[in-house]
């Protein structure tokens, strides 16, 4: 089994949460998820897998904690590592809903990182994210609305815990 490390920046709570109840899916142990306002970049060194997750904020932007963690893991070799990216946002800020989970992939793509695990966005209604492709069914990443829909947050961290769970197998 591979070694899962979660890394997320959280400024309200919510995406904390969200980090350990993926977390606990996983079963990844408390002291292997990270909260990247105090964490280096260089941690993501101890793990095989990278589960990463940030609120959208404003325009579509990170939450504030994420910058400087992005750009020291920017000039990492994570060629030997498979990521998966997570979101918080709010629907109702239809023009960049969880873009946040866009900005993360497109910050690493260039490290040799694996991006893994896309999933759906049924039972949402945006008109734009920074993490899905125009005419894609499918985020780059796992997307959740607590605000707006809370019911459907539990049935998707299971479904999108599923393929991670069959990478760290493989």
């Amino acid at each position: 089994m591979k070694k899962i490390g979660i890394f997320y920046g959280s400024t309200t709570g919510t995406t904390k949460k969200v980090a350990h109840d993926i977390g606990r899916i996983l079963g990844v142990s408390e002291a292997d998820i990270h909260d990247v306002a105090s964490t280096p970049p260089s941690d993501v060194g101890g793990y095989e897998v990278l589960v990463l997750g940030s609120s959208t904020w404003n325009d579509g932007a990170l939450q504030d904690d994420w910058y400087d963690f992005l750009a020291g893991m920017s000039v990492l070799d994570l060629s030997r590592k498979y990521v998966a990216v997570f979101g918080c946002g709010d629907e109702t800020m239809s023009d960049t809903f969880c873009s946040a989970v866009g900005e993360i992939r497109n910050r690493i793509k260039d490290t040799g990182a694996k991006l893994i695990a896309p999933y759906d966005v049924v039972g949402y209604h945006f008109e734009h994210s920074g993490a899905v492709a125009e005419n894609a069914v499918e985020a780059e990443g796992l997307l959740l609305d607590e605000v707006n829909h809370p019911e459907l947050t539990a049935p998707r961290i299971a479904g999108w815990c599923a393929l991670i769970s069959e990478v760290a197998k493989g």
